[in-house]
């Protein structure tokens, strides 16, 4: 989308703020929301994706836009007087991993995701000086194919090593919002901002007609969900690895993090076997615990390196965002890490596909015609890398 003078306006805003901060690693900011002003609230709308499910209101962007100036002007007053209401979110249900599980969303009315975006646009100046690389979820120019061939990178560098791979139990649904409080105000003092975020966290959520009040989680959906989550693992997981971790092993150790989920790889098993012995101590003091059946160490060394008779025995692949990554050989001979469409998500890209078909076969032909192109597009932007070709074309026929 295009850019205003306005988005230039508001720029500066956020590149002056983003100078303090990391002027100032140690302050905390008490006066922030004075930036979010009509423009702040206009690019914060133009930011806004317009196509996006509709909230318990059933607004659309195209309803909401018709008296943009007034709803936006009304949106400023409510949100610097306190008396803006966090609308409750509409809770769906999509499919994650295999079998029947599933990840709950929360779609926020359209109002709200402008809001939320003008307040995300602030923490992100701030908090983006604070980030570290090894995280790479719902960042500004990040993305998931980034962390995946950091990984691949840092894995052939290290010839292998020894992989931690964890899953952090329902995060979303556990995250505790007192525990949430303490870390945003280490760098947020600023009561307006954080009286928003309260009124987020504690908004409702609609679901089966019925609206409960849940006391800890927040629901995944809006753009300030990931934003919060960022925040509250860089302090419990990110920092804490770089700074305390770290620098006791023996080896050299690496992690990667994208939202919540996050590997780590070391050269050596003990440092893993330490790291792995003291993780559920350092997320037991924030009120999240590891998931029994889904955090697991595997000998990803390289298979040259592993002596015979010294292999682990179990498996020696992983996934990760999607793709199971494991050893092999490029046609030079040398050793590479290749990866993989993950069997969990190919079944679930078939299935979604073929009931879409199934939903639609009435349809006009050249209607089904464009919307599975566009479909194969997704898939193949995302899973298009070099070496799952052989995944693409299965998907494919």
């Amino acid at each position: 989308m295009a850019e205003t003078q306005t988005s230039v306006d508001v720029f500066t805003k956020l590149e002056r703020v983003a100078k303090l901060a990391r002027d100032a690693p140690n302050m905390a900011f008490r006066n922030l929301a004075h930036h979010i002003d009509i423009d702040w609230l206009r690019e914060a709308y133009r930011r806004t994706r317009k196509d996006g499910a509709h909230g318990v209101d059933g607004q659309s962007a195209e309803t909401y836009a018709a008296n943009l100036e007034g709803n936006l002007q009304s949106l400023l007053d409510r949100a610097k007087s306190g008396a803006y209401r966090a609308p409750p979110v509409r809770r769906v249900h999509i499919p994650k991993g295999s079998g029947t599980e599933t990840r709950p969303l929360g779609i926020p009315t359209f109002e709200d995701k402008v809001l939320q975006r003008a307040v995300v646009m602030l923490l992100e100046a701030v908090y983006e000086q604070d980030f570290l690389d090894c995280s790479y979820g719902f960042r500004p120019k990040r993305s998931a194919h980034q962390a995946l061939a950091a990984l691949q990178h840092q894995s052939v560098v290290m010839a292998g090593g020894w992989l931690l791979e964890i899953d952090i139990r329902k995060f979303f649904d556990r995250l505790d919002h007192g525990t949430l409080r303490e870390v945003l105000r280490r760098r947020v003092h600023d009561g307006v901002l954080l009286r928003l975020i309260d009124k987020w966290l504690h908004a409702g959520v609609l679901e089966d007609g019925s609206i409960s009040y849940p006391d800890a989680g927040t629901p995944q959906g809006g753009v300030i969900s990931p934003m919060l989550a960022n925040i509250f693992l860089h302090d419990v997981v990110d920092a804490w690895f770089d700074r305390e971790v770290r620098t006791r092993l023996a080896g050299r150790a690496s992690l990667f993090r994208y939202a919540d989920d996050a590997v780590f790889l070391f050269a050596n098993e003990p440092d893993a076997r330490r790291v792995l012995a003291v993780l559920p101590k350092r997320l037991g003091k924030y009120g999240l615990e590891l998931h029994p059946d889904k955090t697991r160490l595997v000998d990803f060394r390289r298979p040259d390196r592993v002596p015979p008779g010294g292999g682990s025995g179990g498996s020696r692949t992983f996934d990760l965002l999607g793709f199971t990554h494991f050893w092999g050989t490029a046609r030079s001979g040398k050793w590479v890490v290749k990866r993989r469409t993950a069997k969990d998500r190919f079944r679930r890209a078939i299935t979604r596909v073929a009931l879409w078909c199934r939903k639609h076969r009435h349809d006009e032909v050249r209607a089904q015609q464009k919307a599975l192109a566009q479909k194969l597009r997704g898939h193949f932007g995302y899973y298009g890398i070099i070496g799952n070709y052989e995944a693409l074309a299965r998907f494919l026929h």
